[in-house]
């Protein structure tokens, strides 16, 4: 971690396609949330970066600023399947601020226990000079995305499992 990223990680019991398919999912995103702010999403499960999506946002979950309610376009900047997803949100405030989401997957052998560990992270430190002495961030704590990944890893045993193409026999 810096003083312009925060990172945390966690061991989930299941496989790194069970967990990429929340992930990539609009739905996903909304059903893992620690932080109360994403109220819905709209759009279809992301295949590829530069895929966007709408989440529905409520600011009041946090109280820090009177913000409300608002929208925001979600733009998948990097997806590499089962193994990497981030994001990049477009939101109300002009120009975008740039700061980015993501999370990398790492399958963990049977010998220590199996699933994949999960990395979570948040990064400013490439967001728009306007932003940069402002006192944005980090807009959510290390402990909220270690509180997502506990979400994710309850979540991730009734979300829809991943659509596995079959090969004609």
């Amino acid at each position: 971690m810096s003083d312009q990223r925060i990172e945390t990680s966690r061991i989930v019991d299941a496989s790194p396609a069970e967990i990429f398919a929340v992930l990539r999912d609009p739905r996903g995103h909304v059903a893992i949330d620690s932080s109360g702010m994403l109220m819905s999403a709209e759009g279809e499960p992301v295949s590829a970066a530069g895929d966007t999506f709408v989440v529905h946002m409520d600011r009041e979950s946090l109280g820090d600023r009177p913000m409300g309610r608002y929208d925001v376009t979600v733009h998948i900047a990097s997806y590499v399947p089962d193994r990497e997803i981030s994001w990049t949100i477009v939101g109300v405030m002009r120009p975008p601020v740039g700061h980015v989401y993501g999370y990398r997957l790492e399958p963990v052998g049977e010998a220590d226990g199996g699933g994949t560990r999960v990395v979570s992270w948040c990064d400013w430190s490439d967001i728009h000079p306007q932003y940069r002495d402002s006192d944005l961030f980090p807009v959510i704590s290390a402990a909220s995305l270690r509180a997502t990944l506990g979400i994710l890893a309850r979540t991730v045993q009734t979300f829809p499992a991943p659509v596995v193409a079959v090969p004609p026999s």
